[in-house]
């Protein structure tokens, strides 16, 4: 049968993988930041299941909603700044930015 920690840690490994492959594969700035929610999502789940596993799920929570909380608002900040950069560089291009005089 199906062991519930194995399945998590499992969704864990996959939400990990797809936010990292996003991360590395995109271009796009705003696809970016989506990968990168991801890939904390599965940490959040991690999290969780680490408290679970210690038999201290409420300090596994606490972490997770912290987190949660803190991820927040990067990616709102990342949000407002990949808003900022198109309307003064007309691109959200990593690569088009990564060649832009300083």
């Amino acid at each position: 049968m199906f062991y519930l920690p194995n399945i998590v840690l499992v969704v864990v490994l996959a939400l990990l993988g797809i936010g990292i492959y996003c991360i590395l594969i995109s271009r796009n700035l705003i696809k970016v930041v989506v990968g990168l929610q991801i890939a904390v999502k599965g940490a959040f789940l991690a999290l969780v299941l680490a408290g679970k596993l210690a038999s201290q799920i409420d300090v596994g929570q606490s972490i997770a909603l912290t987190v949660i909380v803190a991820d927040t608002i990067v990616a709102v900040v990342a949000l407002a700044l990949a808003v900022q950069i198109r309307r003064k560089f007309g691109t959200l291009d990593v690569h088009a930015l990564m060649s832009l005089r300083r």
